[in-house]
């Protein structure tokens, strides 16, 4: 099989990296500078076990490659909210024999939140989700850097919305061969999805005051934040992976380590924001957790602020980390105590 990863950002080149220094045929798709400096230099992954740059195909859209084959596996990486964009792109390339990529090839949806896949299944006919725990950083064209150890990342498979079949086992099967990349395949890919979601919550927290400071106040704040969205999703009577649950799998398999030349920096928001994009993928994190509180009639007071608070960052192109974790509590409490008002 030949991987396609739309989208070699953070996600998508420590993925795609690991799987060509396994030898697996593999193609990055990317946009702009990053497009021209991983055509030109190839992609350099910074990771725990060493420096390496793999020099493979890269295109900034299907025209690059002519037809697909049909064996070609499309993971999309992209962000939330560049899906729709990206689905348009790939889903009417032609793939020898005939028909199209939507109609006959499998495409992962490696991405956080629950959306992607969502707007995927409108599109293609053969849609799997898939969970990343995969911390990677994606600051500069060209580098990628995953710091997890022993593995880079565990990414738990299954078709969307649910079930397994040979197709799921196959590329869990080659993930698990680049020695450190962990896949288990699940018919419940969604519970694992929104355990995840709830996490991810806090990247906007991060993203906007920086990494937890050790106060009270922000571990408090980050506590209040996966609260309402535990209390949103129980409400709405979706399943989700407990903490000790998503423990026993990942354990200290993904820990954290120092990487020479490449600092650690923050979540995907953080990133975002740190890049000076112009756009995050709030409205699919904590605005999933808002719209979902809307339609079960849950207040979501924090959850909405940190989606504001984040396009606002983003569009104004304000420096990550730059709120302080106190201004961040007070405007929380004025956002909870104004719901709670007659």
């Amino acid at each position: 099989m030949r991987y396609i990863i739309i989208g070699a950002g953070a996600v998508g080149g420590a993925v795609g990296g690991r799987l060509a220094g396994a030898g697996h045929e593999v193609v990055l798709v990317a946009r702009g500078a990053h497009h021209e400096a991983l055509r030109d230099g190839g992609l350099r992954l910074r990771v725990p076990d060493g420096s390496y740059t793999y020099r493979v195909p890269t295109v900034d859209g299907p025209a690059g490659l002519g037809e697909l084959r049909p064996d070609d596996v499309l993971v999309l990486a992209v962000k939330t909210q560049d899906t729709v964009g990206a689905l348009q792109t790939w889903g009417p390339a032609p793939v020898t024999g005939g028909g199209t990529a939507a109609e006959r090839l499998p495409l992962f949806c490696a991405q956080n939140g629950v959306e992607g896949q969502r707007l995927a299944l409108r599109v293609f006919q053969h849609v799997y989700g898939v969970c990343v725990w995969l911390p990677a950083t994606h600051l500069r064209p060209g580098e990628v850097s995953a710091a997890g150890a022993p593995l880079t990342g565990i990414l738990h498979l299954g078709r969307y919305p649910h079930g397994t079949d040979e197709t799921a086992r196959l590329v869990a099967a080659d993930l698990e061969k680049t020695r450190f990349l962990e896949a288990p395949v699940v018919a419940d890919v969604t519970r694992w999805q929104y355990a995840k979601l709830l996490t991810n919550l806090n990247n906007t927290v991060m993203a906007l005051s920086g990494p937890d400071d050790g106060t009270e106040a922000a571990a408090a704040l980050r506590r209040r934040v996966r609260a309402e969205g535990e209390a949103v999703l129980d409400a709405a009577g979706i399943a989700y992976a407990s903490v000790e649950e998503q423990q026993a799998v990942r354990g200290h398999k993904v820990d954290l380590v120092p990487l020479d030349g490449a600092p650690r920096g923050g979540g995907s928001t953080w990133q975002s924001l740190a890049r000076a994009t112009g756009a995050v993928e709030a409205d699919h994190l904590n605005g999933e957790i808002a719209l979902l509180g809307r339609l079960h009639g849950v207040p979501t007071p924090l959850n909405a602020l940190l989606q504001t608070l984040a396009n606002t960052f983003a569009r104004e192109r304000r420096a990550a980390g730059s709120m302080p974790v106190a201004e961040l509590a007070r405007l929380a409490d004025e956002a909870a105590a104004f719901v709670q008002e007659p």
